[in-house]
């Protein structure tokens, strides 16, 4: 999987549930190295190793691998535990249902039910107890929990084919929905929803014993954190870059060819996952600017040129636009001194 950054709502979101169980957000982002000013900067994003990290000492912290999002904690090791229970299911159908059953012994606030809809769609659907609030990210990581384990355990990705939610479109819909779930969306519905196509209900799980144990050293932050579609488009133009210098990248025709299509019907194509090329040049060198100033000693001037800017001032504006801080102030904020965490 590609490294990639995270919007700073996702590390808001978390923070929150953490706040309402009591704890200092504040002190643990310190722990693992960020500023809590990062917070006022509504477009910034981290490190997905930075996530990752706060994400595991949260868990650690309210021994909650559900992350405080629910009235019951979901203890360190459940999630280990679920799935040596499903590994050795025979179909896919089998290894959700199990899931479910898990996630409803586990947590109080959410029910998940999963079901055939006769239209040929298998629809997994998420109801909050009577009375609960819902909670956008609790909602976000039930979801995504269920989606990528079933992923794992048929080792395919199991596209979805729409996504339903029973909460108001939040701000990092429009960004970070298409890559999470799908770019068939809609809010504000009577239940979360989503939809994907019944014929990998009946999909033999493939996965071992030994496959399940180099999964669960890196679960259940990974679920959360690696959530592009490897198959995309968007991915596929993504890895071409990465191999070539920011100043080599080629145009939009170039690709298309290397490719093998044509121009026009590779941007119908990106049109129709809400992409462009820009926005993946964008994106890409974005997400490199932040990993330098996070994890090297590079100068800004350096980072500016190793990403194909003609001059350090258009890498100023330009990530000024990416994250709501310049350069210099973004370091800053991804440099606190870390406080012994473990």
């Amino acid at each position: 999987m590609e490294k990639g950054t995270i919007s700073i709502l996702f590390v808001e979101a978390v923070l929150d549930g953490l706040r309402r169980k009591g704890f200092d957000s504040d002190e643990l982002l310190e722990q693992i190295g960020l500023s809590p000013s990062l917070l006022n900067l509504p477009h910034a994003r981290v490190s997905s190793d930075a996530y990752t990290m706060l994400l595991r000492l949260i868990a650690q912290v309210l021994d909650d691998e559900f992350f405080g999002q629910d009235s019951r904690r979901m203890k360190v090791g459940s999630f280990a535990m679920m799935c040596h229970a499903v590994v050795h299911c025979r179909t896919l159908e089998r290894a959700l249902k199990r899931v479910l059953r898990f996630f409803d012994l586990a947590l109080d606030d959410l029910r998940g039910t999963l079901c055939r809809d006769g239209d040929g769609m298998a629809l997994l659907t998420l109801k909050d107890a009577e009375g609960v609030v819902p909670h956008v990210f609790a909602h976000e990581t039930y979801l995504m929990f269920v989606h990528r384990l079933a992923c794992w355990l048929v080792n395919r990705r199991i596209p979805l084919q729409w996504a339903a939610f029973r909460y108001a479109e939040p701000p990092q819909a429009l960004s970070e929905y298409p890559l999470m779930f799908t770019s068939e969306l809609s809010f504000g519905q009577d239940h979360t929803a989503v939809a994907f196509d019944v014929k990998y209900l009946d999909l033999p799980v493939v996965r071992t014993a030994q496959s399940l144990k180099e999964f669960l050293s890196v679960a259940p932050e990974n679920l959360l954190v690696q959530y592009k579609d490897s198959n995309s488009l968007a991915s596929q133009i993504q890895r071409r870059l990465r191999d070539l210098p920011p100043a080599d990248w080629p145009g939009f025709d170039q690709i298309a060819d290397d490719m093998r299509t044509s121009a026009s019907t590779l941007r119908r194509r990106m049109e129709a996952e809400g992409q462009s090329y820009q926005a993946i040049k964008d994106h890409l060198r974005r997400d490199m600017a932040i990993t330098l100033l996070s994890d090297s000693t590079m100068s800004v001037m350096d980072i500016a040129a190793e990403l194909g800017f003609a001059e350090t001032s258009a890498f100023h504006r330009a990530f000024k636009k990416w994250t709501g801080a310049n350069p210099g102030e973004y370091r800053r904020s991804v440099c606190v001194p870390a406080k012994a965490a473990f």
